[in-house]
């Protein structure tokens, strides 16, 4: 079966580099997986993006050696199944608070006799290639965010929860649960206390550690701070942010040009 390099990678105890998608389509999605990523989410929780525009990404990304995963709607085993049948190597399951219900997501993850995953891995398996069905079990991440009080309350049974591979961190729902402002890239005290203290029980238990950033700063910072995967930014905001630096420039040369013409 296809190897799931980004989770290999973990399981060395190597950091890596993902990008999140957020636009239905799937040439944003190719673009962004041949840039070098060493993985990309494709979200369905909170970005612009169904089942259907999904079936046509996660092909796209499959044009290189990007390993998608995807973070689903809820900790629901349909939809975690669903999307491993289509062809993620990996999934995010956010709102995670206590064991049972990462047990619930990591189930979801596992054919049995480990997990009770149904099968049938229409894309998945002409994608991960022969062995799918004898090898999925040790090469599909499973991942859960701590992102709740209740969440940040457990975080000892969550990390220790039998086979779950990584946990997400997801900074504006973990300031909301603070009683902050949902801002993510931020440097509250209390806030770097917890994200350093799920970190430090990641990195005890041996569960990856992964979190959300908004910018290069925040992406170099934690993986200074040493967690396992960091997300630098969405394609959206790097459209956006790109765009507007490159017309800020522009608008700078265009005030220039009127200064040295007259015009």
């Amino acid at each position: 079966m296809r190897e799931n390099t980004a989770l290999a990678a973990w399981r060395r105890n190597e950091q890596t580099i993902g990008c999140w998608l957020s636009v239905a389509n799937a040439y944003t999605a190719e673009a962004i997986a041949n840039i070098g990523f060493d993985w990309v989410c494709v979200d369905l929780q909170h970005g612009l993006i169904d089942y259907q525009d999904l079936t046509i990404m996660l092909p796209a990304i499959s044009t290189t050696n990007t390993v998608p995963i995807v973070r689903v709607p809820w900790n629901e085993p349909y939809e975690i199944m669903k999307v491993l049948d289509a062809g993620a190597l990996g999934v995010i399951v956010p709102m995670v608070n206590n064991r049972a219900e990462a047990l619930q997501a990591v189930s979801a993850c596992r054919y049995p006799p480990v997990g009770n995953r149904s099968f049938g891995p229409i894309r998945a398996a002409l994608y991960g290639g022969k062995g799918y069905a004898q090898e999925a079990n040790g090469q599909v991440a499973c991942i859960v965010m701590i992102e709740t009080r209740e969440g940040i309350d457990n975080v000892e049974e969550i990390v220790t929860t039998p086979g779950l591979d990584g946990v997400y961190i997801g900074p504006s729902d973990l300031a909301l649960a603070l009683g902050m402002p949902p801002v993510g890239d931020q440097r509250t005290p209390e806030h770097r206390a917890v994200v350093e203290r799920i970190l430090k029980a990641c990195r005890t238990h041996g569960v990856a550690a992964g979190i959300h950033t908004s910018s290069l700063e925040y992406t170099q910072e934690y993986l200074r701070l040493g967690f396992h995967f960091v997300t630098l930014a969405s394609e959206s905001q790097h459209m956006v942010q790109g765009a507007a630096q490159a017309l800020a420039r522009a608008r700078g040369t265009q005030q220039e040009a009127r200064e040295n013409t007259g015009y």
